[in-house]
């Protein structure tokens, strides 16, 4: 296991998270729909906990816990899309935007599970089960966005 490495790989699935967390919040602010609101702070819920696990295994690794958000990479972008859509009160708009997000989190966890080698067997067990969270809640979105077409 490459300590480094994995600091690394755990750093940018808690990016990854923060933005998640930061674009549902502001999602579910500006959102009227009761069920999109509930599905928003479900969203963050598990972002939430996936960050604090994160965040765990960093410091357990002697690291430090990334803070932001990736800001300048193409998922800060999306949420701002989600925000402007959210502005026109456009629920088909603000699912697809959410959809694309959405795939970002997923590939970003796809990536650090594809190359194992660098990381423990108990780091890999724990980013798999995330995964799992992850796209549970990207089928959710793509569910309702497909009954918006």
């Amino acid at each position: 296991m490459d300590k480094d490495k994995s600091i690394d790989v755990l750093n940018k699935l808690i990016e990854i998270n923060n933005d998640r967390i930061e674009g549902y919040e502001t999602a579910s602010k500006e959102t009227e729909e009761n069920d999109l609101k509930i599905l928003f702070t479900g969203f963050i819920t598990t972002s939430q906990k996936c960050k604090q696990e994160l965040v765990k295994q960093v410091l357990d690794l002697g690291g430090t816990p990334e803070e932001g958000t990736r800001i300048t990479g193409k998922f800060f972008r999306v949420w701002m899309d989600v925000k402007a859509d959210l502005t026109n009160k456009d629920r088909k708009a603000i699912l697809k935007s959410c959809e694309y997000g959405e795939d970002v989190a997923v590939e970003t966890y796809e990536k650090a599970l594809s190359d194992p080698g660098y990381i423990s067997s108990t780091l890999f067990t724990l980013i798999n089960s995330q995964h799992l969270l992850i796209n549970n809640d990207h089928d959710k979105i793509n569910r309702l966005s497909e009954h918006m077409q």
